[in-house]
């Protein structure tokens, strides 16, 4: 059992290091190329944020571990919402005033209830992996368009133009983005070795895995860039990192996992996580549009607090489950 548990904690180090690289390779990338500061953050940082979850899951579909792959995507969600922005919000209150969230957390909504609706009529196949990696694409051309329509003075612009490296030699763009890439390659396959290995030694279900562990050490990138953000005082990069995220996640993520390895969707899959993750998202939303739609919003300390409970209440019940 040692040399899972080495694997695991060796594939989190390398999985959070190698993902990080691999942004800023991405985002100086981007940046050479002229794109602009709104369109990368939306964009390139979501993507690359979701990049530990997206290989995993692939290499967890690949191995006929179809239950990892899907519980990552679903965990690391609800992860994103109740440990990531309630940890954050009790390191720093989150001020959220981006126009472009309150247009990005309603449809972070309608794609939640869209994907469990399709996957509820027929599992996870290749049909369903291919309509969610085209919902993928159409989602980043709708970002970049809504990117271009922003107006110069756009919080989230202005946070991600003091964030995202103004200039970086090509040659070590291209250094961080291929050398990142296949760390978080290798990671993610001692990552899934140890997960497979603890979940049959300890006789719990791939799925329960994937919603726990596996969930939380992908979502790690996440947690350390919305604190790190709301420590500079950029919140809406904060919460701009897990709407971001989540989209991918349900979108790529899940439509990966269905084209590389299809499989049936548990039933506690719809009828306990996901409600918990739409309402989760329901909960944000009207925290970070301001209950009394003004604009904007502030998640307070003592609602980051009851997100981390919640969070922490979940993995007790997934706990009592049985390994179901």
């Amino acid at each position: 059992m040692i040399y899972y548990v080495f694997s695991l904690i060796v594939g989190f180090v390398l999985l959070t290091w190698s993902a990080d690289r691999f942004v800023d390779g991405a985002a100086g990338l981007a940046r050479a190329m002229g794109i602009s500061t709104l369109i990368i953050g939306l964009t390139v940082v979501a993507f690359g944020t979701s990049a530990p979850e997206m290989l995993v899951s692939a290499v967890a579909a690949w191995q006929g571990n179809s239950g990892i792959a899907l519980g990552n995507a679903i965990g690391s969600n609800i992860t994103n919402m109740a440990l990531v922005l309630g940890v954050t919000a009790l390191v720093v209150p989150l001020n959220v005033h981006s126009t472009t969230l309150n247009r990005e957390f309603p449809l972070m909504v309608v794609v939640m209830l869209a994907v469990m609706a399709l996957l509820w009529q027929g599992g996870l196949g290749r049909l369903q992996g291919m309509v969610l990696l085209a919902g993928m694409v159409a989602l980043v051309l709708w970002t970049i368009h809504l990117a271009r329509m922003s107006p110069e003075d756009e919080p989230l612009m202005v946070e991600y133009d003091e964030e995202i490296p103004q200039a970086m030699p090509i040659w070590k763009a291209w250094l961080l983005l291929v050398g990142g890439l296949a760390l978080l390659l290798v990671s993610s396959k001692l990552l899934v070795w140890g997960a497979v290995g603890l979940a049959r030694h300890f006789g719990v279900s791939d799925l329960v895995i994937g919603l726990t562990i596996i969930a939380l050490g992908t979502s790690l990138p996440e947690l350390a860039a919305s604190v790190v953000a709301a420590r500079k005082g950029e919140p809406d990069i904060a919460v701009g990192n897990v709407v971001g995220s989540n989209l991918f996640n349900l979108l790529g993520v899940l439509g990966i996992a269905g084209v590389v390895g299809p499989a049936p969707v548990e039933r506690a899959v719809l009828l306990r996580d996901f409600p918990l993750m739409v309402g989760l998202a329901l909960v944000l939303y009207l925290l970070a549009r301001g209950l009394r739609w003004n604009g904007h919003g502030l998640i307070r300390r003592w609602e980051g607090a009851v997100l981390v409970t919640l969070y922490l209440g979940y993995q007790y019940v997934l706990f009592l489950s049985g390994g179901q």
